[in-house]
């Protein structure tokens, strides 16, 4: 039923944008037994309506980017345990133009916590300042199945899984898709530590690029652009650093304070991706929770050649489980309107991981299937690495899942972000594989070992989203609900087509009235339910 919904979904849309008869559809997503279908319409008269959320279509704001998950080598392998059909099967449900149709997707430049084993680059070679070592060999080399026995394809890794996913939208009618490639560290040899991560008792970090190697680690980023163009895949944006500012060492990382990105942009990568051709590929500063965006924005774009050369910010949201800081959002936009703002990762974090009584999602996890227990997704269930502690006070609560990712969206949206990239688009049944225990949750959830394949309900918001707003389409502002379980977001197509979305997160029905420009309507929506809705006026 589902995958018949979405299907009537994209007629919908074309039927609406190419007809000149006023029309209204309803696309519903509820927790009710994870109900994905049309609705009936909502009912638009002349007229105006008091106290209403208005969406303005003369405040046309920033432009959609799009939406999707990343490609990580944990995925990879997650994808090679299955049979090639069922792996077929996800990949296009994810990016095929019959179900989400993502149009964005974030990749690693080497290891991260998301690799099987983990500390590994594309340049080994110490001291190779000319990079002869540099190879793809490592997103190439499969998982052999004498090494790895749950493995049915041993020749499945993450340069396929990167190429079967290009060439999924290659045979589109829109080609659109968006690659955003980040290094969790440099080699270890350029770095002041000589490791890829420290993770002991008296020095956790993960060390700093040296000085001498800025020039070589921008032409490993042109290196790795030029070998995945060789390979026919290219990309839209790079970011010099996933999280700089560390992640205590706990895995893969490397610390770039507000002063060495602005050098490292402004100094070397910028100008070393024009000089190789590919000024046309955007450099996103930062990648790190949105509330530490700061002191990034005042350094790299204070720098006058970093701010030349970079095109926005890459934002994660693990600094709260129920906001996306729209002050901060706010206040860098209008100090820098023209740069983009745009989501590179989030994910439910931390699962399954013990150390607090009744913490939710340690409640079971052990037991087999416990991840497809939809309740658990759709209430209060979920806890993060910030829970206990005092002094996140309560910017880190017990949460549900889809409430977060449907409310963090809408709210982004709302306060300048261009799109959202979730983190891995396809994991294992207890989060994994993580070579350092960091569990999370993903969009498709396996359990190999049953030959189960789940989609998580919060996959099925990100579809929505993906389907209704597509890259090209404008944000329009929209007025706040009086009730704060509401929230709502609005696009404008370049047919003229207004889509919203709107999240009703409370446990009872509500309504509101909606104006949209003389027009006026009751919106209506269940409990606990997302609901869009296509107006051509």
């Amino acid at each position: 039923m589902k995958h018949l919904s979405f299907i009537l979904l994209s007629v919908m849309v074309f039927t609406a944008c190419h007809s000149d008869v006023k029309s209204t559809h309803v696309w519903l997503t509820t927790s009710e037994g994870d109900y994905c279908g049309e609705t009936g319409p909502v009912v638009f008269s002349k007229g105006k309506a008091g106290n209403a959320v208005v969406v303005s279509l003369d405040d046309k704001r920033q432009t959609i980017d799009g939406f999707g998950g990343s490609l990580t080598e944990s995925s990879a392998f997650v994808l090679a345990c299955l049979s090639p059909e069922q792996r077929q099967a996800v990949l296009e449900e994810l990016f095929g133009e019959d179900g989400a149709d993502f149009t964005l997707s974030r990749t690693q430049i080497g290891a991260s916590d998301f690799s099987v084993e983990g500390c590994y680059s594309l340049a080994e070679q110490e001291g190779d300042t000319a990079l002869l070592s540099f190879t793809l060999d490592r997103d190439k080399e499969g998982f052999p199945k004498s090494k790895y026995p749950q493995v049915k394809d041993e020749n499945y890794d993450l340069y396929n899984l990167m190429t079967d996913v290009w060439n999924i939208k290659q045979k589109q009618a829109d080609k659109t898709l968006r690659f955003i490639a980040s290094p969790w560290t440099a080699p270890a040899w350029m770095k002041d530590n000589g490791k890829y991560y420290q993770r002991d008792e008296y020095a956790r970090k993960g060390g700093a690029l040296l000085p001498q190697y800025y020039q070589t680690f921008a032409d490993y980023f042109v290196r790795y652009l030029d070998a995945y163009k060789a390979e026919g895949i290219t990309f839209w944006a790079l970011t010099p650093e996933n999280e700089p500012m560390g992640n205590d060492g706990g895995w893969e990382s490397m610390d770039m304070n507000p002063a060495a990105e602005a050098e490292f942009i402004g100094r070397y990568l910028g100008p070393t991706l024009q000089k190789a051709g590919y000024g046309d590929v955007k450099i996103l500063g930062f990648d790190q929770n949105i509330f530490e965006v700061g002191p990034y924005t005042a350094g790299i774009y204070g720098d006058e050649a970093a701010k030349q050369y970079c095109d926005g910010m890459a934002l994660h949201w693990y600094g709260s489980t129920v906001s996306c800081f729209p002050e901060v959002l706010d206040s860098v936009h209008a100090l820098y309107p023209g740069k983009t703002l745009i989501h590179t990762e989030g994910c439910i974090d931390n699962l399954g991981c013990p150390g607090w009584p009744g913490v939710g999602d340690y409640e079971g996890y052990k037991e087999s299937g416990w991840f497809m227990n939809d309740n658990f997704w759709w209430t209060l269930s979920a806890t993060d690495w910030a829970y206990s502690t005092q002094w996140a006070g309560d910017t880190h609560p017990r949460y549900a899942p889809v409430h977060r990712y449907a409310r963090y969206i809408i709210d982004g949206l709302n306060h300048w972000m261009t799109g959202f990239c979730d983190w891995n688009i396809v994991l294992d049944s207890i989060g994994g594989p993580n070579h350092v225990s960091n569990y999370c949750g993903a969009e498709v959830m396996v359990d190999y070992s049953n030959d189960i394949v789940y989609y998580t309900p919060y996959y099925y918001v990100l579809k929505q989203f993906s389907r209704s707003m597509r890259p090209g389409d404008v944000v329009l502002g929209v007025t706040e609900p009086d009730n704060k379980n509401l929230h709502i977001c609005a696009v404008q197509k370049p047919c003229g087509m207004i889509v919203l979305n709107a999240f009703n997160e409370g446990l009872e029905p509500a309504s509101c009235p909606l104006q949209i420009g003389s027009y006026t309507a009751e919106l209506t929506l269940p409990a606990n339910s997302i609901k869009t809705i296509f107006v051509k006026l």
